[in-house]
Formats: structure tokens, sequence, C-alpha cells
């Protein structure tokens, strides 16, 4: 069971998962073309695959870890504003990195997601339900 479900609490249902775009799969592509590092194509490998991203209609999720576990949250109700950092080869590719800020609180930072746009107004409608 991933993550995401794992934490859920009453009442809390997932609203979204997000991917991260292929590019991120790149340095391990390198490593992997250099037999000598193949521990760090697998490492590459198991950070990309054990990154989870997504939103509730409670909050906004962004975990990592292989072993140990790092997550980042954010309540909907803190959000105030979802920017979208998107560069050249983001934009010819398909991806970029989204920031939510919130009241009081630290960023979170989604790295690297497949269709930026559509994970912004995945956010933006469930953090601002049309009545």
């Amino acid at each position: 069971m991933a993550y995401i479900d794992e934490s859920l609490s009453a009442g809390e249902e997932i609203a979204g998962l997000f991917e991260q775009h292929w590019v991120v799969r790149i340095p391990m592509v390198l490593w992997l073309l250099l037999v000598i590092t193949l521990p760090l194509a697998i490492y590459e490998y198991l950070r990309v695959r054990y990154t989870e991203l997504g939103v509730t209609n409670k909050r906004v999720i962004c975990k990592t870890g292989i072993i140990s576990r790092k997550s980042e949250e954010m309540k909907l109700a803190s959000i105030e504003t979802v920017e979208i950092d998107q560069g050249i080869l983001g934009r010819i590719f398909g991806y970029g990195n989204i920031h939510i800020s919130g009241r009081g609180i630290s960023d979170v930072v989604l790295r690297a997601v497949k269709d930026p746009m559509a994970v912004k107004r995945a956010i933006e409608s469930v953090s601002n339900p049309v009545a």
C-alpha cells in the first residue's frame, strides 16, 4: 500500500495522483551507461520509484525516500498560491515544478511533474470547489 493511501485520515479521499515526467529518469540511464556506476543507477531508479505526489480532498502530499521517509504536506485550506516553474526544456517535453505556498508554512515543491498545468488545475479545483 502506498504512503498516501496509508496516511488518509477519516473522511479523506484521494482526489488525484501525479506522475513525475520521464526526464527524471535521465540520470539513471546515464549511470547505466557507465557499468561501473550500476549502484548509482539502481539508487536513481529506486529514488524515482518511491516518490509519491498527490492531492486529497484535504491536503497536498509529496513523499520521498527509499528506506527513510520524508513527507511534505499542506492542508488545502492553508494554500495561498500554486505556481508553475517551467523552463524551455520543460515546455518542450511537458514537465515542470509546482510551488505551493501557504499561510506561515514552508513551501511544498512537486518536482518534475508531468503536465504541470493539469496538476495546478487539479490542486486548485480541489482547494476551491465551485459552489
